[in-house]
């Protein structure tokens, strides 16, 4: 059995590109690099002390785990630490972008991340995860820093997860398919094990928090319905599955096929999950895995950023799945 490490993968990847180099794969590896170390305390979360509350708040007013800070930290420390390939940071956990273009000179990219996403449920070793996005820096120098960051999501060159749970994965695209990789914690490196991961058309499974389900709208509401329905010969009913950790959910439909939706509704009229941190990376990557993701009415990577924290609804997952719900959601299908 041949081994690949990550760092070989994309060291490979970017032979196949003439023009690179090289810092884009910097940047990865350096990612890569702070997910080992984030990994490594998520696993020992219960023996020292890194779990429950900060006791203050972050940008959004929701209360912060000792985990989001120290994920949030390392990712910043090592990323404007690295090799000279960014020039600006965008943090769910940071109002503002973090400009390097006084320490870095000369960097090329901006990287928007959720250091720990899905920390709510840390303290019941539920699998959490990070996600980045990866932009070129715009070359007008009028450009504002807040447009720097506020992109959309079609102009990502490269986006990703790395999800903690049994074991720590790394999975990216940089638009030369969907590639995953799995830490061997003897060996201390990410090695190859899910190559050219292709989503399934349809899936058999669907993900929402159903407890949400007296604030969605009519389209919604029928959509689950139907996928309730027992009809052996469409396939239905689904099964239900919804862990409640954006990264796990995602990761799970992913490999094996599903939509997960979390739409606007009476609480959340613009949707709840952020567009730059969260949807637009798990745009990217469901796309060039052969799937799909919508608000409900546009193509995720196609909608343009009005706000750094920006909210929006999200529907994601198998191409047979998300077209369905959109057309429900639209009206399209009443019955």
């Amino acid at each position: 059995m041949s081994f690949k490490t990550i760092d070989r993968h994309i060291i490979d990847m970017e032979r196949t590109h003439p023009e690179a180099t090289g810092e884009l794969s910097g940047l990865l590896t350096d990612i890569a690099l702070a997910g080992k170390i984030i990994g490594h305390e998520v696993n020992r979360a219960g023996l020292v002390d890194v779990l429950g509350l900060t006791g203050t708040e972050n940008v959004h007013g929701e209360a912060v785990k000792k985990l989001d800070i120290f994920s949030h930290d390392t990712l910043v420390n090592i990323i404007s630490g690295g090799r000279g390939e960014i020039y600006m940071l965008g943090s769910e956990e940071m109002e503002h972008p973090l400009s390097l273009k006084d320490t870095i000179p000369g960097g090329k990219y901006i990287i928007n991340f959720d250091p720990l996403d899905g920390s709510s449920n840390i303290d019941a070793n539920v699998s959490v995860g990070t996600i980045f996005s990866i932009l070129r820096k715009y070359p007008n120098a009028n450009v504002s820093e807040t447009d720097m960051c506020r992109q959309r999501g079609i102009q990502q060159v490269a986006a990703g997860y790395i999800i903690y749970g049994s074991s720590t994965m790394f999975v990216y695209t940089a638009g030369q398919g969907v590639h995953g990789f799995t830490l061997d914690p003897g060996l201390g490196e990410f090695i190859l094990s899910h190559e050219h991961i292709q989503t399934p058309k349809r899936g058999k499974m669907y993900s929402i928090n159903e407890g949400n389900s007296n604030k969605w709208n009519d389209g919604v509401r029928r959509y689950i319905s139907y996928l309730k329905e027992d009809n052996s010969a469409d396939k239905r009913p689904y099964s239900a599955r919804y862990i409640g950790s954006l990264v796990a959910d995602f990761h799970r439909n992913l490999l094996y096929g599903g939509i997960f939706l979390y739409p606007e509704d009476k609480t959340n009229p613009e949707g709840k999950l952020r567009l730059l941190y969260e949807a637009n990376p798990l745009a990217m990557l469901i796309e060039h895995a052969g799937g799909l993701a919508s608000d409900g009415h546009r193509r995720i990577l196609e909608i343009d950023p009005a706000d750094l924290h920006q909210r929006v609804p999200l529907i994601i997952g198998s191409q047979y799945d998300v077209e369905l719900a959109c057309k429900f959601i639209q009206g399209k299908i009443s019955t």
